[in-house]
C-alpha cells in the first residue's frame, strides 16, 4: 500500500459571543471529502454546557470511534480471509482521559487507554474457538492503521461470540 493523504475541514464561527471572556460556543462542524458534515463540540465534561453541545461528537469520542472502526474493518478482512462469515459486529469502545504528566504546570491530560469490547455474530457453522478469536483480534490490532498511529494503550476485550444460522 502506498502513501495516502486524508483531509478534514473544521469550521467554527463566533456568533456574537464574548470570545475574550471565554464565553463562546465550542460547537463546530467537521466536513469530510465525501461531503459528510458532522456536528462537533468540546466534550461537556471538558467545557460545561451551554458552551458545548451534548448532541455533537467530541474529539475524544471520535478518537475512540476511529480506533474501534479501524479495528473492526481490519478484523472483518482477516476473519474473511480465514474463512469465517460474519453477520454482525458491535463494539462499545471507551476512551479514558487521565493525567499524563502531573509534573507539568498545568497538568497535561490525554487519552491514556482505549478499550474495545467487540461482540461478533458469526453466520454459518464455522465459528472460531476462543484462542483463534483472540489471535484474530491480536493480528487486527497489530495491523490497524489508527492503532499504529497513537501512543496510548489499546486494550481489546473480545466478548463471547454469537452464532446464527443462515
Amino acid at each position: 500500500m502506498s502513501r495516502h493523504l486524508y483531509t478534514a475541514e473544521v469550521l467554527w464561527t463566533c456568533e456574537g459571543e464574548s470570545f475574550p471572556k471565554g464565553r463562546y460556543s465550542r460547537a463546530h462542524v467537521w466536513r469530510f471529502d465525501g461531503g459528510v458534515e458532522v456536528p462537533a463540540s468540546a466534550s461537556p465534561s471538558v467545557v460545561p454546557l451551554p458552551l458545548s453541545s451534548e448532541a455533537a461528537v467530541d474529539p475524544e469520542e471520535a478518537f475512540a470511534a476511529a480506533i474501534s472502526s479501524c479495528h473492526m474493518m481490519t478484523f472483518l478482512d482477516l476473519a474473511r480471509r480465514a474463512g469465517f462469515v460474519i453477520a454482525a459486529y458491535e463494539d462499545k469502545a471507551e476512551a479514558l482521559m487521565d493525567v499524563i504528566s502531573a509534573e507539568a504546570a498545568p497538568k497535561r491530560m490525554g487519552i491514556t487507554r482505549v478499550t474495545l469490547r467487540p461482540v461478533i455474530t458469526f453466520r454459518s457453522e464455522a465459528e472460531p474457538d476462543a484462542a483463534r478469536l483472540e489471535a484474530l483480534h491480536h493480528e487486527a490490532h497489530e495491523v490497524c492503521f489508527i492503532a499504529n498511529s497513537v501512543k496510548c494503550e489499546i486494550v481489546v476485550e473480545p466478548q463471547p461470540a454469537r452464532l446464527i444460522s443462515h
